[in-house]
């Protein structure tokens, strides 16, 4: 059984682990110094909003699309070469004058880059650590992505007191190609393990994933929790306001699940056998809704923190889910599979922002996001049904060991 100690022995995983660091160092500044970009130029609240969601409905039709790109070619060149166009993308972003439509359209272009460079990163993972390590390796990489929310948004914060936004994206760019330097240098030129599969269409690629056999119950759990999950995060602003908190009050929710993921992560990684990790991934991912439900008692800012850090625990449903999916999808076909898989949970967590903030419209918060808490449980619930149904019948491989 795979430790995240073994995994960390990898050489090239130790190097896509630290090329990560920087892109998402890289990827949250962006992200803060465009926030406030954009409504300095504007002050639009709604177009200051959408620098965060315009990219999310992109990265479907670029996995779609674009999907193949990372099927057929030595996942070193992808990888860099994605991070070198982010990066060129990012630094144009930054030119003076640079008008807010045209800063948009730039971020709907690298939604469309995302999912290529996600997918075939994900793919790749197999190749380096095993099928036994991939489970842990991409929860280090959700480890990684959890803690630079904490130092990004920090430095992200700081750093705009000192410094203008463009010169900001300019550290974000040079983040990107520091990222494309170390997979240049840490990792191998292997090629491709799908060269020698067909090539095929955008459609039969989306078919080909949906007959994996088993496939069909570990997508659905890759995919809908997150539409419901994002709705503590996408309503903080508004729950902060109606405690009569400021934007330190944003600040500590925000950071709630993301340290409940984090713990969750490293508890279920690190103490639990592969077998126990799949049987537990439905009532985990339950369990992540369940605190969200004391929202409706209106807690005070300690508590409501409590509550998502709780939350936050039950995230670690992805490690089981994981294992999962490498043992159900075919080896010559997991790059553009990993792609659809990796854009599908980035376009419904950007719908269920959106579908947050409406309900919101509606009714209070303290009313909408237990309601939301309690439609997810219901999914869940139900999805896991299938699954536990389906991974009985087929016996997954973690579950045989």
């Amino acid at each position: 059984m795979s430790s995240y100690r073994t995994v960390l022995r990898n050489a090239e995983f130790r190097a896509v682990l630290a090329a990560h660091v920087f892109a998402m160092l890289a990827i949250i500044v962006a992200d803060v110094a465009l926030t406030v970009l954009v409504y300095q130029r504007t002050n639009s609240p709604m177009l200051a909003a959408m620098t965060f969601a315009i990219g999310f409905v992109p990265m479907g039709l670029g996995a779609v699309l674009l999907g193949g790109a990372g099927r057929t070619r030595p996942s070193r060149d992808v990888l860099v070469t994605c991070e070198i166009a982010v990066a060129l993308l990012v630094a144009i972003m930054a030119l003076p004058g640079m008008p807010v439509p045209a800063i948009l359209g730039l971020l709907a272009v690298k939604g469309f880059i995302d999912p290529v460079f996600a997918g075939t990163r994900t793919a790749t993972l197999s190749e380096l650590v095993g099928d036994d390590g991939f489970p842990l390796a991409r929860s280090l990489l959700r480890l990684v992505a959890q803690n630079a929310q904490f130092a990004g948004f920090a430095a992200g914060g700081l750093a705009l007191v000192f410094i203008p936004a463009a010169q900001a994206l300019i550290a974000a760019a040079a983040g990107h190609a520091a990222a494309a330097l170390i997979l240049l240098i840490g990792t191998r030129r292997r090629p491709s393990m799908e060269l020698a599969a067909p090539r095929s269409s955008p459609v039969a690629a989306v078919r080909a994933l949906l007959s994996v056999p088993g496939i069909g119950p570990v997508l659905v759990m890759s995919w809908l929790p997150g539409f419901f999950l994002v709705a503590p995060e996408g309503l903080a602003v508004t729950y902060a306001n109606d405690l009569g908190g400021g934007s330190l009050a944003v600040g500590l929710l925000l950071t709630g699940l993301p340290a409940g993921a984090v713990l969750g992560e490293l508890i279920v990684g690190s103490r639990m056998s592969p077998a126990r990790r799949e049987r537990l991934v439905v009532p985990f991912a339950a369990s992540a809704f369940v605190p969200v439900l004391g929202f409706a008692f209106g807690p005070p800012l300690p508590v409501a923190i409590a509550l998502l850090v709780l939350g936050g625990l039950g995230m670690s449903y992805s490690i089981g889910l994981d294992q999962l999916a490498i043992a159900r999808i075919p080896e010559e076909v997991r790059r553009q599979s990993f792609t659809l898989v990796n854009a599908g949970m980035m376009v419904t967590q950007g719908l269920g922002f959106a579908a947050a903030g409406a309900v919101a419209e509606w009714l209070p918060v303290r009313v909408a996001l237990p309601v939301i808490a309690a439609t997810g449980l219901v999914t869940v619930l139900l999805a896991g049904r299938s699954l536990h149904s389906d991974t009985e019948c087929a016996g997954s491989p973690a579950g045989r060991r």
